[in-house]
């Protein structure tokens, strides 16, 4: 895939990033430290989509979710790594081509 398409098809992905961005910025706060995992939720949901993209980062964030209950253990949950990685990650958070 050419460098222009590849940054067209990471643009999806980096929407993502900054509704999630905000989302931590703005109303996680009023929650404050009640997810039973680490990292919390929306720390996870965000580098699911970073590392994973949309789909699969979504997959994982629902199924993330969906375990997350007031009975649930917690513990630490990490996002799985995946096999070969194309993107990087900015200082910013939002991904860009390359390895």
């Amino acid at each position: 895939m050419g460098g222009s398409l590849r940054a067209v098809a990471l643009f999806p992905r980096n929407v993502v990033i900054a509704v999630l961005n905000g989302y931590r910025l703005l109303i996680s706060p009023l929650y404050g430290d009640v997810c039973r995992y680490h990292p919390s939720c929306s720390a996870y949901s965000l580098r699911a989509v970073q590392v994973h993209g949309v789909l699969r980062g979504g997959f994982l964030t629902g199924r993330r979710l969906v375990r997350c209950h007031p009975w649930a253990t917690g513990g630490i949950d990490d996002v799985p790594e995946p096999e070969h990685r194309t993107t990087t990650t900015t200082a910013h958070g939002f991904v860009v081509q390359g390895s």
